[in-house]
């Protein structure tokens, strides 16, 4: 039995529920503004149209208010780094225009890729809160351009920003600048990314300073008080509805990057009325590999899995955040030390994300969905630009297959969980780098089979007219998603390179591990097939009319529909077309 919890204020507070929902509402656009102004200012494809950033508000007293909903794997991550950067570097060393650095993995951050960006925002000299952008860099230096790989510590990933101030009262301060851009391949880029969050600063900062100069500082500060005290009660309200109880899973992490042994991961998820407790005891110790999860990546995952379960409107900021409790034991690949490498600690995280799902799908069969792709899938590559002389590197992660649900099928080739980019469209790529994309499309057969099936996931391949060097850092091709309830597993992933000697589809395919680093020469493709999604409820249960369909838009072929799902198709004029053998359907399903 559950507590009945109430979301209303009481009486004789003196709040004004409009000017409540207007105060919210404003601090929240915000931080949206940030993001804009972020996006249309940066110079990287990765950060303008991949949107891998994010923007949030704190108060004066380091208290998350409000988040621009891009990345939700950067916005529990930003929980922790913001107050504990502002606090090393101490409050009262920052004055007006003043914006510190930080990408510290073993100071709240993540890998070294996601740099933060934060400023306090005054009026009238008082100081009222900060303004914060997180932005992954397509390179901080390091072992490989775009700076991930497979690295034995973290001092061989980049450059280590500890809190630092780089704009003093409004003016960059062009030494630091330049002693960091020394250490940074694709300085242009860079320098124009790392400007883009000065101005999403500027404007959050621009935009809370009107809010105040509108309602006055005392009442800024109490409505933010009860801005978030109405998030604790709704979350409460929220955590009331759970099913309580003790859930736990185990699963892995397919490799390391430099063995084949798989790296173990565990949760236990315990839900009461004081909230929700995530234990990731029984994962194993720190790899010296690219596969080690910060504390804050841990934190982050857990929040995000737990505002899933959560109405859509819920806001997110403090009184939220107070109900996540995280135990994820020091030394362990989910809250690594000091010097342990951390560039594949994203990869960890979205798998924890699916064992989190995968723990609750027994209390929760309607809500929870099927194995997804679960990791982040890098492909960074990087040399030198023939046509301007300048070293160029480009990131993006890829999608794939989302798992079955219980109503639905998963969606084709999507980001998963936390991950919220976009993909990076094949005409801005080439005409910014020098790369081919020569195929771009859907993998036929890579779904879990299931009532409701999982999505399919997708082939990149690129070309590379000169020589360069690539870098995979994904996962999944030793197992693919898990299903669920009876479903089948969504496909493992494929990483290949094609030499150049037979063309894109003619020459020698070597199959490479999914954490690996390869140079190559003009003409040369690296091919990414990464895995479906899995499966939901029996395969044999599945329409009849939606096999069909599958096979008419060539995603699954003929004989997998009657393998696995049991179902005879026949082709009336080829593929696209076609229609049910019902005899051989029904005695097929039958002998089963």
């Amino acid at each position: 039995m559950t507590a009945s919890v109430t979301t209303d204020r009481p009486e004789g507070t003196g709040i004004d529920p409009i000017k409540f929902e207007v105060i919210r509402n404003a601090l929240t656009q915000a931080t949206e503004e940030m993001a804009i102004a972020l996006r249309r200012s940066a110079y990287s494809t990765n950060v303008k149209t991949r949107q891998d950033f994010s923007c949030a508000f704190f108060d004066k007293d380091l208290r998350s208010v409000a988040q621009a909903f891009t990345q939700p794997v950067h916005l529990g991550s930003f929980v922790r780094h913001v107050p504990i950067a502002v606090t090393r570097y101490g409050p009262d060393n920052l004055g007006p225009g003043d914006m510190i650095l930080s990408n510290d993995p073993y100071g709240g951050g993540v890998h070294l890729n996601d740099i933060s960006l934060i400023g306090p925002v005054f009026w009238q000299d008082e100081l009222v809160g900060y303004t914060a952008c997180l932005a992954h860099h397509v390179d901080v230096g390091g072992g490989a351009p775009a700076s991930v790989g497979a690295f034995r510590e973290v001092f061989q990933e980049g450059i280590i920003i500890p809190p630092i101030k780089l704009v003093a009262g409004g003016e960059i301060d062009d030494d630091l600048f330049r002693l960091v851009l020394a250490q940074i391949r694709s300085k242009r880029e860079t320098a124009g990314d790392f400007r883009a969050q000065i101005a999403s600063n500027r404007t959050g900062a621009l935009r809370i300073d009107e809010i105040i100069d509108r309602y006055g500082l005392a009442e800024f500060n109490r409505y933010i008080d009860e801005i978030i005290e109405y998030t604790d009660r709704r979350t409460r309200a929220e955590v009331a509805k759970l099913p309580h109880g003790v859930f736990s899973a185990k699963g892995f992490v397919d490799n390391d990057g430099f063995t084949d042994d798989v790296v173990n991961i565990a949760v236990k998820i315990t839900i009461d009325h004081d909230g929700v407790s995530f234990d990731t005891t029984g994962s194993d110790p720190e790899r010296r590999a690219p596969v080690n999860s910060t504390f804050a990546q841990t934190f982050s995952a857990c929040a995000y899995a737990l505002r899933a379960l959560m109405d859509r409107d819920l806001p997110v900021n403090d009184g939220f955040y107070r109900y996540v409790k995280v135990h994820a034991p020091e030394g362990t690949v989910t809250n690594c030390v000091h010097p342990a490498p951390v560039v594949g600690g994203w990869e960890t995280h979205v798998r924890l994300n699916d064992l989190i799902f995968k723990a609750l799908a027994p209390a929760m069969p309607d809500v929870v969905a099927a194995g997804t792709k679960a990791m982040q899938c890098h492909a960074g590559f990087g040399g030198e630009n023939p046509e301007t002389g300048e070293y160029y590197c480009f990131l993006e992660t890829l999608a794939g297959g989302f798992g079955g649900r219980s109503t639905s099928d998963g969606p084709d080739a999507v980001q998963c969980h936390g991950q919220n980019t976009e993909n990076a469209p094949v005409e801005e790529t080439e005409i910014n780098y020098p790369v081919r994309i020569t195929r771009y499309e859907l993998v036929p057969d890579s779904e879990g089979p299931g009532e409701f099936r999982g999505g399919l996931g997708l082939r990149r391949d690129y070309m590379f007219p000169e020589e360069a060097t690539f870098t995979v850092l994904a996962d999944r091709d030793k197992a693919g998603p898990h299903g669920l309830f009876g479903g089948g597993p969504g496909s493992t992933s494929t990483y290949a390179l094609i030499r150049a000697e037979g063309g894109a589809d003619g020459g020698s395919e070597d199959h490479l591990s999914s954490k690996t680093t390869v140079q190559l020469l003009p003409g040369d493709v690296i091919s990414y097939r990464t895995s479906g999604g899995g499966g939901y409820g029996d395969p044999f249960a599945r329409d009849p009319i939606r096999v069909l369909y599958d096979v008419a838009q060539l995603k699954i072929s003929v004989e997998r529909a009657r393998d696995r799902y049991g179902v005879v198709v026949d082709f009336a004029q080829g593929p696209g077309t076609g229609k049910i053998n019902e005899p051989a359907t029904q005695e097929l399903r039958r002998g089963r």
